[in-house]
């Protein structure tokens, strides 16, 4: 069986690309929708709640930046220059994976004051609730093509069949997209 680059990136170097690629951003982003639902239910905006949503949120953005970056350069330029995309499930999967930075990174800047910063109170609220759900769209999409056979969606390709029992070990392989 084939995996996206996007289950790839996550199978390989274990824990650890898991963990950073996964873990880190998955935490920062579940403590900003969790503190986000607390906010919008309670309107209280100040407070232990607000603190947490905030710092989750600031470096969630930032934290997020920088996978951004290093995916970018070490996987989707080299793999678009290179040819090594799977099929379409592929690049939805990691598209949509890396087109996280634009919520993320904008509730970090919402949350410094660098973009907003004419908004009241409410407005501000309303963007970051709006943000928040952009990102567990984008990063659901990109888990469900993520978990595709990538030649699934291929034209007239048809994909193996396949089995529990099969192990669906990924041989390493060399390339920066791991």
């Amino acid at each position: 069986m084939s995996m996206t680059h996007y289950m790839e990136l996550l199978a390989t170097n274990q824990p650890w690309h898991l963990i950073l690629f996964m873990g880190v951003p998955v935490v920062l982003a579940e403590t900003v929708a969790i503190t986000e639902l607390f906010i919008l239910f309670t309107r209280v905006t100040d407070g232990p709640a607000r603190a947490i949503n905030r710092s989750a949120s600031i470096i969630g953005g930032f934290y997020f930046a920088g996978v951004f970056v290093y995916l970018m350069i070490n996987a989707v330029i080299p793999l678009t220059m290179g040819g090594g995309w799977r099929g379409p499930a592929d690049v939805i999967a990691v598209g949509f994976y890396l087109s996280g930075i634009v919520p993320l990174l904008g509730m970090a800047l919402l949350d410094l004051g660098i973009i907003g910063g004419s908004r009241n109170a409410e407005s501000k609220l309303k963007l970051h609730a709006t943000l928040v759900a952009v990102f567990l769209v984008v990063a659901h999409v990109a888990m469900i093509f993520g978990m595709l056979d990538p030649r699934i969606l291929q034209s007239g390709a048809a994909a193996a069949p396949m089995s529990m029992e099969s192990g669906g070990a990924m041989p390493a392989h060399s390339g920066a997209a791991h």
